[in-house]
């Protein structure tokens, strides 16, 4: 099963919580027929089966805290080998969080063709994570916990640039204005992307 993904065309999308990065990346995969996964939502997705792991994973992820390696990895590589037979390439959004995630993929999945880095103000993530806290549900989604998420984030992701910059396949996307104006660069940058990866 895992041929199918062997020489897949992949595009990491690292950016906060609240940076657009998913919203813009499904901008993206409309124009160009790649699959957008995002492990958030996967784990979401398993909270929601009502699953063992997924009980386990609710407490890990209440706590602002990062889920295991494999587990993710796992998720992935399952949703993948779903898509192969109808995708072109895959956006990973929101991974890797560290640079041993990166690694951990490489061996057990691919290689990125590109990091596709979406960036925003930790001012600007808040604001948005709150409003969307509002409405969403999401036991993630209050102020405390958003601001430890952050903390993690930067703490982890600094490393996760640098290493992939020394590849030179990191193309930084700087968001802060509303998202429904801002697409235009992100299509700009997309059609880079896809232009560098054909």
């Amino acid at each position: 099963m895992a041929d199918k993904i062997k020489d897949a065309k992949i595009i990491f999308v690292v950016g906060g919580p609240g940076s657009g990065k998913g919203t813009q990346c499904e901008k993206v995969v409309a124009k160009y027929g790649y699959t957008h996964l995002s492990s958030g939502d996967l784990l979401r997705a398993e909270v929601a089966s009502g699953s063992e792991r997924g009980k386990t994973l609710q407490a890990i992820m209440q706590k602002g805290e990062l889920v295991p390696l494999d587990t993710v990895l796992d998720m992935i590589k399952d949703a993948m080998i779903a898509k192969a037979d109808v995708s072109k390439g895959f956006l990973i959004d929101g991974y890797p969080r560290e640079v041993k995630q990166g690694e951990e993929f490489e061996k057990k999945i691919g290689a990125p063709s590109l990091l596709l880095y979406i960036d925003a103000k930790p001012e600007t993530m808040v604001k948005r994570l709150v409003k969307r806290g509002e409405t969403s549900g999401r036991a993630d989604d209050n102020e405390e916990t958003i601001k430890k998420r952050l903390d993690l984030y930067y703490k982890a992701t600094e490393p996760v640039i640098a290493f992939y910059s020394g590849r030179g396949i990191v193309r930084k996307v700087r968001l802060e204005s509303p998202l429904t104006g801002c697409s235009q660069e992100i299509r700009r940058e997309g059609m880079f992307v896809m232009k560098e990866m054909s």
